[in-house]
Parts: C-alpha cells; structure tokens; sequence
C-alpha cells in the first residue's frame, strides 16, 4: 500500500492511497478460502467444493467486500500514518479500479487544528448577585392565596373577579348544540376560561336575572362545526358570590404542604434565589465565552462551520415561518443574515473546540453520578412519567450524548472560572434580569426569548 500527500492547505489535507492488485487478489484468495471452508453445496462434501466453483458462486460479492476492507484500511492509514486528528468524516473517491489491476483512491479531510488557549489567570470578570425581592416574596403568597380563595354571597351586581353561579344553553342558528349546555356552574368573571366575551357579557347582572350571550367560537375551536360561527347562550344567573382570598398565615403554608408560614416564605425565598443565582451563572458564562472568543482566533474546519451554520439557519427559517424573529434581524436582507450567522456559526465552533481541547488537556471527565443527577433532572420534567424518560435515555446513545456534552461544557466553564478572577457585584433583581443585550453587554449569540420566573410558578403551585 502507498499513501502519498499530494494536498496541504490549512487545515485541509488530501492524499493518494494506491493498494496493489497483488495485494487485492491475495486478501480476495484468503477470504474465499475461508468460505470454502464452511459453504455447503450440493453434491459436495463439507470443506471440499472447488475454489473454482466457490470463485464462481462467491467471487462478485467477495470483491465487492475486499475492495471496501481495503478502502477503509488505507484511509486509516493515510490518517494515522500521519498523526492526524480528523474534524469530520474522510471523504473518499476511487479514481482508477479495474478487476486485475491496482486500485487507486483519493482521501480528502480537515483536521483539527492546534490550539494554543490563552493564561485563564489573567481573565477578570463580574459576576452579578441578587437576592430575592420581598416585593417578590408578598407577591407570590398573594398568588398563592388567591389560589386558595373562598367565596361569599354578594347581595349585589357581579364584578369582574366574582364567581357567578349559572344555568345556560348554548343554541346556533336556534339549535342547541352538545356540550352545550350545564346547570348550577361556577365561573369566575376574568377567569378567560369561556369563550372569549362570555364572561364579559355576564359582569353587571344580579341574581334572579337571565341574559341572552352573544359570542362568536375561535377558530381554532376543537369542534369544527362550532368553529368560527356565531352563536348565543341563554343565561340564568343564580346567585353571585364575592371571592376572599385567603388569609397568608400559618394555616395557608400548610395547605401547600409547609409547616408554617415562615417556613413557605423561606421556601419562595429559596426557590426565587435559585433562579436569580442561574440567570448570574448564565450571564457570567456569557461574559466569559466572549473574552475567550475575542482571545482565540485560531482557524477552524470549514466542514464544521458548514454544519453548524446549516442548523442555525434552518432554526432561523423555521422561527421566520411561525411568526418569529429576533428583532435585530429586522430590515436585513437574506444575504445579510446568512453572513451574520455564519459569523456565529464559526465563533460557536471556536469554542466548542477550544472548551474541548482545554477539557482534554486538564482531563475534565463526565462521570455517572453527573449523568444521573442530568437524567433526575430532566425527569422531573415529566412528571408520572419518569421511569419512561430513564427507559428512553437507557436506549437511546446518541440522547445521552446529548446530556454529556452540556455537563461537560459547563465542567470545562468551571475549570476556566477557578483560574479567573471573579469578583461579585451587588445588583437588583431586575437589573439581574436584564437581557444582556440591552445592558450593552457584548455577545455573538442572538437574544434569547424571556421566560417567566420558575420560582414563582412553582411556589404557586406547591401543593
């Protein structure tokens, strides 16, 4: 076998690999001698049919078999011979094959580059902190007291916030409709659990009254015969209640399970603090990958790029589609775009190789103690489901993969962050919140939609 470079350009290699007919015949020779040995024909003993007959029966697919064996063999050499590290897959073309005669390949690849990172020490960052807001505090008990209200006769007219007790029957063009219909409900006025105006049209009467509601269904409705047609409910209003949220004290906590309201003050608390502390992390880290991208400026694999730039932008189109668009897209021509997110494609692969090469060299492992704290996680997400979750990422490789390499980025941040200089910055909540691109903070990475505070919403349903 004869591998010859015959391409050098960046990161880019190409080489010549020629494997002699000789050698061809002699690998072809050896594997049908060892079907010979085991085929059974008819009329043949076992071990004894002809190698002319077996060459004959066998001799197509055998080569077909050889000539890939070799192929691979010589693009394993032409890569290891030379100590390369390849970024993506060889792409292999066979340039000249004949039966009897020498088979000649060409292997063309990026490599990985060399990367030399920059003295971590000398990095200097702020990390924000905030505690959680009292305001934030009241303002989750109060949901959670308005979550467990009572309510009251009302010797007067309904109000928004009140609970009506009604008799209706909902009619298109005079019919009454299934599911249509229900006697002595309740429904909350601005609750938005009607069909949008119903509620509305009910705010204002009394007991004893009756009302004709006159609402149009969305089209979106489930039921496709109700779906954007008009339609009217008789209303027979029974009796109006006045809500009272409950009392914030000790008997609320242990209705959420708490042994007192200190203690569920303490667990808003807490849970508002763990959100603000992964806002401070991710802001933190953000602030970090660009100092490392603006320090690191080593060529990266073109292929790499491609892939990623192709995945960014299928995103960017399919966002487009359902409506949404980051807003400093906005005006720019395709064009445009596409070289703004190549630009990023290429800064996410900087890094990702750099994170990489950097968790190599200082032996950052995942072990399975972070997998199974990830698989927890994730679990939890699925409430009732959880053993299907662990059954799914037990099956499923190129999932778990998908869990490893988050944890072991954030491994390599951490590495990063012990050397730096981190000092901490007393900030407000909301200051906290803010999306680093409107504190001017510079980043490649486009902004990111904003999520309501999970500490809320899981006191208020701590139940």
């Amino acid at each position: 076998m004869q591998v010859t470079e015959i391409n050098a350009d960046g990161l880019k290699r190409e080489f010549k690999v020629v494997i002699p007919a000789g050698q061809l015949e002699e690998r072809t020779e050896n594997r049908l001698a060892e079907i010979a040995r085991e085929v059974r024909l008819p009329g043949f003993r076992p071990g004894k049919v002809p190698m002319k007959i077996v060459r004959q029966k066998y001799g197509a697919s055998i080569l077909g078999e050889v000539l890939e064996a070799a192929v691979n063999e010589g693009t394993g050499s032409a890569i290891q011979d030379k100590g390369l590290k390849p970024a993506l897959q060889p792409k292999v073309e066979i340039t000249s094959y004949a039966e009897g005669k020498d088979l000649e390949f060409t292997v063309a690849l990026e490599v990985l580059p060399e990367i030399t990172a920059m003295d971590f020490a000398t990095i200097s960052l702020e990390r924000e902190k905030a505690g959680a807001p009292e305001d934030e505090v009241a303002d989750t008990l109060s949901r959670i007291a308005e979550r467990h209200e009572s309510t009251e006769p009302a010797e007067r007219a309904a109000a928004a916030g009140d609970v009506v007790v009604i008799d209706f029957v909902g009619k298109k063009d005079g019919v009454a409709f299934p599911g249509g219909t229900a006697q002595g409900y309740s429904l909350k006025l601005g609750s938005n659990t009607f069909i949008p105006g119903f509620e509305d049209q009910l705010i204002g009467k009394k007991a004893g009254e009756a009302a004709v509601v006159d609402v149009t269904f969305p089209e979106a409705y489930g039921n496709e015969e109700l779906a954007g047609a008009p339609a009217q409910f008789d209303v027979t209003v029974h009796e109006v209640r006045a809500a009272k949220p409950a009392e914030v004290d000790d008997e609320l906590a242990k209705k959420v399970g708490m042994d007192s309201l200190d203690a569920l003050k303490q667990a808003i608390k807490d849970e508002i603090g763990r959100e603000l502390d992964g806002i401070a992390r991710t802001k933190l880290k953000r602030a970090l990958l660009d100092v490392l991208a603006a320090n690191h400026d080593f060529q990266v694999p073109e292929g790499m790029v491609d892939q990623e730039f192709e995945a960014i932008w299928k995103q960017v189109e399919q966002d487009k589609q359902a409506g949404r668009q980051d807003p400093s897209d906005a005006g720019k021509d395709e064009d445009t775009l596409k070289a703004d997110y190549r630009t990023l494609a290429e800064r996410r692969v900087r890094l990702g190789l750099l994170l990489a090469d950097v968790g190599q060299k200082n032996q950052v492992t995942v072990n399975q103690d972070d997998l199974n704290k990830a698989l927890i996680e994730e679990a939890r997400r699925f409430p009732g489901q959880e053993h299907l979750v662990f059954q799914y990422y037990k099956n499923n490789q190129d999932a778990l993969n998908g869990l490893r390499a988050p944890i072991f980025e954030d491994k390599v941040i951490d590495f990063i962050l012990e050397l730096a200089k981190v000092s901490d910055k007393e900030v407000s909540a909301a200051d906290l919140r803010k999306d680093p691109d409107e504190a001017g903070e510079a980043t490649a990475e486009p902004a990111k939609p904003k999520k309501k505070a999970a500490a809320k919403k899981k006191a208020e349903s701590a139940e």
